[in-house]
């Protein structure tokens, strides 16, 4: 009898051994699991209008300074802003903690489907435009701030008093109105001249021509057509005025200089935003962020053609020369 108990203790002993044993096992792996979960980092979304090899710069950058260890899963929606608003509905049902919308459609898919998740937008000019202003929503500026563009030109052309701009009064007024008051802070005349079609452009370029000291160009589809630009630029250089660009291709072919932001850079200025944004800063930027670093290329045929010298002292600011 005493046999038989002491028998039944062993076995009550080793159970309970075993028990315990499976219970650190289980412990332990559940340790592991959360580590393993950690150690992954977050899922990063990224919508992209379309497979531009623009847009894929943009997001080499953006891996290139976003938060180590994130797991990314890419969606195009070839430039259907139909099929974006699908894409979207499944991003909002995924496991994504950050979505980065490439492109204007991407980004309006995004902030019409998404509105629980942080949107973090690149790689569109004026989205405010657009009303990319949902409390979710953040993003980094394409093109570069007036009152930087203006000291950027002070700094490269000391000499420089007037400058004019080519405009439709209907796409392109407030892009005048904010440069005409920074203008005059940085020594500059700026006076506008309106082109309502294409056809006005000839008259009004060699108006303009015979009053500054240099043409600055902007974004403005009715003023830059593929038709347009050569025109403008060789008519510039034949009466000795300067173009100042907002892309490198116009320095190519002809301007003086440009100023424009790399697409590379706009990546990874939203790379380091996405970090504030998964380490809980908030609240999110009201405003698009600026790029800090800009691109500037030089022309320097059209430089020696015009009988312009870059200060020295500058060198070190200028990118690319052509």
């Amino acid at each position: 009898m005493i046999a038989h108990i002491v028998t039944s203790l062993e076995n009550l002993t080793t159970r309970r051994a075993c028990t315990w044993s499976i219970s650190l096992a289980l412990i332990a792996l559940w340790c592991l699991f959360i580590d393993l979960s950690h150690a992954a980092g977050p899922e990063i979304a990224i919508l992209k209008s379309s497979d531009l090899k623009a847009h894929s710069e943009a997001i080499e950058g953006f891996k290139a300074t976003a938060p180590g260890g994130a797991t990314y899963v890419e969606y195009d929606l070839r430039g259907d802003l139909d099929q974006g608003k699908q894409i979207a509905r499944k991003i909002r049902a995924s496991d994504a903690s950050l979505v980065v919308a490439v492109g204007l459609k991407a980004a309006l898919a995004a902030k019409i489907e998404i509105v629980d998740v942080p949107v973090l937008y690149m790689m569109i000019l004026d989205p405010l435009k657009h009303r990319l202003t949902a409390a979710n929503m953040t993003g980094v500026l394409l093109d570069i701030p007036t009152d930087r563009q203006l000291k950027v030109m002070r700094a490269l052309l000391p000499s420089l008093r007037r400058i004019g701009m080519l405009y439709d009064p209907d796409k392109t007024t407030p892009k005048l109105k904010e440069a005409e008051s920074s203008a005059a802070i940085h020594e500059f005349t700026l006076q506008g001249f309106a082109v309502g079609n294409e056809k006005e452009i000839p008259q009004q370029l060699r108006m303009l021509l015979s009053k500054s000291d240099a043409l600055w160009l902007v974004p403005d589809s009715t003023v830059l057509t593929d038709e347009s630009i050569r025109f403008i630029l060789e008519s510039s250089v034949a009466k000795q005025v300067p173009v100042i660009g907002f892309s490198p291709e116009f320095t190519r072919l002809g301007a003086l200089l440009s100023l424009s932001v790399d697409y590379g850079e706009a990546g990874r200025e939203a790379g380091l935003l996405a970090k504030r944004i998964l380490n809980g800063d908030q609240p999110l930027p009201l405003m698009p962020v600026p790029v800090q670093r800009i691109k500037i290329t030089v022309n320097q045929k059209t430089a020696r053609y015009l009988g312009i010298s870059i200060p020295k002292e500058l060198d070190g600011m200028i990118d690319e020369t052509y």
